[in-house]
């Protein structure tokens, strides 16, 4: 078996960051979710940034040898939301969603992880670091909304830090 190369990689990183924003999109337009709306819409633009900038790597590294300045984005928390769920079935249909996006986020992170491992490339370490530290970042926001609906039924949105 032949071993993934780095472009491999990027391009397979590229699939999965395109799948994500979709799942992210998909979920947010769903009415029993709608209160979930804009965190989910917010995760999947920054999975379409994640594509863009590995798109604009792939190319770089095809055409020129080169790694991109990857300047990372910040993640900016919805407004804190507090609603009780009243049917099991909404609740479990958010669940679904909710484990399968922290399943993503954490997969992502630990491959993003060991393809900063692997370069010795500053710029390339880097961005792949940075990469792997926004989707821990993700997960840690996924993982607050699944303990919330889990214990308590109701959906608390990711508290803002002061």
């Amino acid at each position: 078996m032949k071993t993934p190369t780095l472009l491999d990689a990027v391009r397979i990183a590229k699939e999965n960051e395109k799948s994500a924003m979709t799942i992210y999109g998909n979920a947010a337009s769903i009415r029993e979710n709608a209160v979930c709306a804009p965190l989910f819409t917010q995760l999947s633009e920054f999975e379409r940034f994640h594509y863009e900038r590995l798109t604009a790597l792939e190319k770089s590294l095809v055409e020129k040898g080169d790694y991109i300045n990857y300047e990372g984005k910040a993640f900016l928390l919805p407004p804190v939301l507090k609603v009780e769920f009243a049917e099991k079935t909404d609740r479990m249909s958010l669940m679904e969603i909710i484990t399968e996006a922290r399943q993503f986020e954490r997969v992502s992170e630990k491959a993003y992880a060991d393809l900063a491992a692997r370069l010795t490339d500053p710029q390339g370490h880097a961005m792949f670091a940075r990469l792997a530290e926004e989707e821990h970042n993700h997960f840690t926001i996924l993982n607050e909304a699944f303990w919330s609906l889990n214990q308590t039924g109701t959906w608390k949105g990711p508290q803002r830090k002061k």
